[in-house]
């Protein structure tokens, strides 16, 4: 590439640019939603938390929900309540999602019983709440496998017909902690750093090949109350308040249906991304106002027999 044409592709970058961002901008007040209505939508870890919230939204809409969970009892508590939330048919499955070959299994089910996803969630998600070095190998593991790996075998199962016929959405429940580390998270926040970085590049890759009616959609909140992170504070409720699961389940839906790339339901958390522009004193000051170093000091989490039942 010539000098001139590096510069004259330089400047065409530049003023495309600019008008997709007030093309977004624009499109952020004129767009309507999508219509997922009769879609199927399949939510891992949909039998309470966020995965609940986003089902009974779904089910609002009149889509077709597929929910996954290894907790038979809650699930079918989601369905029930997605039924009279108005969603045209519910199906649940038992599924471990950090088993690959049961992901697998449960796809094959899914696609002879209810047929192609059109909507995949990928939701589930556990939190250790220790310190690195007190955190068993086996935890480490698990954490990955559910938070991360399962995102592998889910996509695998279901993107190839998304492909074959240039239409679907690909979504994944990422977090602020993806961006940003914080005591007590390490595994927890390793994990969701690989969801994002995972799902980025199979949106690249998508758009690479041409198959641009595939959407993706990164979800990255800050705290939810919700079981997986009880007894977690904020120290600075003002600026980062612990965020209400209903809202949260909402905001995601709302975003999928806008076919927004990120989703930040708390939108101050968006500066975390401008911690690459900190001095390293600057960057651990901020890390210690923001409570990074304390949130997580009463963390109690699930209790011993929701463990047992939760992916």
């Amino acid at each position: 590439m010539t000098m001139i044409s590096s510069i004259l592709e330089t400047l065409r970058v530049i003023v495309l640019s600019v008008y997709y961002y007030f093309e977004a901008f624009i499109m952020k007040f004129c767009s309507a939603p999508k219509n997922v209505a009769g879609e199927i939508v399949l939510i891992t870890g949909s039998a309470n938390g966020i995965g609940k919230q986003i089902a009974l939204n779904f089910a609002s809409l009149g889509a077709i929900l597929v929910l996954w969970d290894i907790d038979e009892e809650g699930n079918r508590e989601t369905a029930e309540l997605a039924k009279r939330n108005g969603a045209l048919a519910v199906y649940t499955y038992k599924c471990d999602c950090s088993k690959r070959e049961e992901v697998y299994a449960v796809a094959e089910q899914v696609k002879k019983e209810v047929g192609d996803v059109n909507i995949l969630i990928n939701n589930a998600g556990i939190v250790t709440g220790k310190n690195f070095l007190d955190i068993p190998d086996c935890k480490m593991d698990e954490t990955l496998d559910v938070n991360f790996k399962a995102h592998f075998w889910t996509c695998k199962a279901f993107l190839p017909a998304m492909i074959a016929c240039n239409r679907g959405h690909l979504v994944s429940t990422a977090s602020v902690a993806g961006m940003i580390g914080s005591n007590q998270l390490s595994d927890y926040c390793a994990s969701k750093a690989a969801v994002i970085g995972f799902w980025e590049t199979v949106a690249f890759e998508l758009q690479a090949a041409g198959k641009k009616g595939i959407k993706t959609t990164i979800v990255c909140p800050y705290y939810v109350h919700t079981n997986l992170f009880t007894g977690v504070k904020t120290t600075r409720p003002c600026l980062l308040p612990i965020l209400d699961v209903e809202y949260v389940g909402k905001t995601i839906v709302d975003g999928i249906r806008k076919d927004k790339f990120y989703v930040f339901p708390l939108p101050f958390t968006k500066l975390a991304a401008l911690k690459v522009f900190l001095p390293r004193k600057a960057l651990f000051l901020f890390a210690q106002y923001f409570g990074l170093y304390e949130n997580m000091a009463d963390y109690k989490g699930r209790s011993t027999e929701e463990q047992k039942k939760k992916v």
